[in-house]
């Protein structure tokens, strides 16, 4: 992790290129031209050394001594420092940068030391401490500067990390109470229903005893616990491969099933369905699951004897509503209405459920048909 603001070859290549321009250029201006024989030797060092800067990122710590030690031998020829420095701090610099704090440490106390030596061999007064003085503070404040950059670089990398982890696991605790809620929603719908229909079916034979109503009931009870079981499979079947609706599951094909076993406690039930185009799956089951819950209070709750279905598209979105003649007074919702309003509002649908214009009781829903187009959330 670097806080270079541009690297590769592209980089490097600019880098060589100033700072050999501007050590060479500093040889020529230091010594009036390249003609002594320390000359030619210091103009290869220049070229070295800023050559070795190249690898500068694939081996830090070994173009740091390269570095080092290209400034000491053009000390030693020329007896004075030169422009020759600054291959030196870039070199530092990126020691410091790639994490090698020690090692960059080491390199410029080096490099005080020996600047010290070859400087104070040739001036004398207190300009040569001075010189000194300025060279090390330079170098410290290339090392501390870099650490700070790198440290605020590390830092606010690992809070990012961080706050990438608490979204994560916020989103895995998000997705798995919503998982938890379809999993519930599911089975009451699944269960619910049909228990309820056989409690109804179950309590008409007991206060009833007619042999043929009798057989009725038998009969309907036995076809709805074998609906039941289907479901439950269904549903289990879901859970075990961690997957959305599954592709076998209910929907408008199966409402006139729905509708036959559901009036087989006695209620009289019409389905008015208005032709649409194919649902999308979530939908086409959002619908069932509703109809079911909705029939479900008709027979345990309303005291209705009689029940409309109507499914009819209205725009982009298609309409449920399920109207009984019953005279069951509204309490407070109950799971079955919470499970289909959650059920609307997961598709960015809605729904109500109030006494009806005329009597008795409605169900309402409101469901896009294409749920990634409607907000999710809508009030129900």
């Amino acid at each position: 992790m670097s806080s270079w603001p541009w690297r590769g070859r592209a980089a490097n290549v600019s880098v060589v290129f100033v700072v050999g321009l501007v050590a060479l250029v500093g040889l020529v201006v230091q010594s009036e031209g390249v003609d002594t024989t320390a000359d030619r030797a210091a103009l290869l060092v220049v070229l070295a050394s800023c050559g070795a800067l190249y690898v500068r990122r694939r081996h830090p710590v070994w173009v740091g001594v390269v570095a080092l030690a290209a400034v000491g031998a053009y000390g030693a020829l020329l007896h004075r420092p030169g422009p020759i420095m600054l291959v030196f701090v870039v070199a530092l610099y990126t020691v410091v940068d790639e994490g090698h704090l020690a090692v960059a440490i080491g390199l410029g106390s080096a490099s005080v030391v020996a600047f010290a030596v070859a400087d104070g061999g040739n001036r004398v007064g207190p300009d040569s401490n001075g010189a000194t003085l300025l060279h090390a503070g330079w170098l410290v404040a290339v090392i501390v500067g870099v650490t700070r950059n790198r440290r605020a670089y590390v830092a606010e990398a690992r809070a990012r990390v961080l706050e990438a982890e608490l979204k994560m696991r916020e989103e895995t605790r998000r997705r798995a109470t919503e998982e938890r809620l379809r999993i519930a929603r599911d089975l009451h719908d699944a269960l619910g229903h049909h228990l309820s229909l056989i409690n109804v079916q179950a309590s008409a034979a007991l206060h009833r005893p007619d042999p043929t109503r009798s057989v009725q009931a038998l009969t309907a009870i036995k076809q709805t616990s074998r609906e039941t079981l289907r479901e439950l499979r269904a549903t289990l079947d879901v859970l075990r491969q961690e997957s959305g609706t599954p592709t076998a599951a209910p929907g408008l094909n199966r409402l006139d099933e729905l509708v036959s076993v559901a009036g087989g406690s006695g209620l009289a039930i019409r389905v008015d369905v208005t032709e649409t185009r194919p649902l999308p799956p979530e939908v086409d089951l959002a619908v069932y699951r509703i109809v079911q819950e909705a029939l479900t209070n008709v027979a345990r709750h309303a005291g209705a004897t009689a029940a409309v279905v109507r499914v009819r598209p209205e725009g982009d979105d298609v309409l449920v509503e399920v109207d009984d003649d019953g005279t069951g007074s509204p309490g407070p919702p109950g799971n079955g209405i919470i499970g289909m309003g959650e059920r609307a509002r997961s598709l960015g649908g809605s729904l109500t459920a109030r006494p009806g214009p005329d009597g008795g009781f409605r169900v309402r829903a409101r469901l896009p048909l294409r749920p990634g187009d409607v907000p999710a959330g809508a009030s129900a």
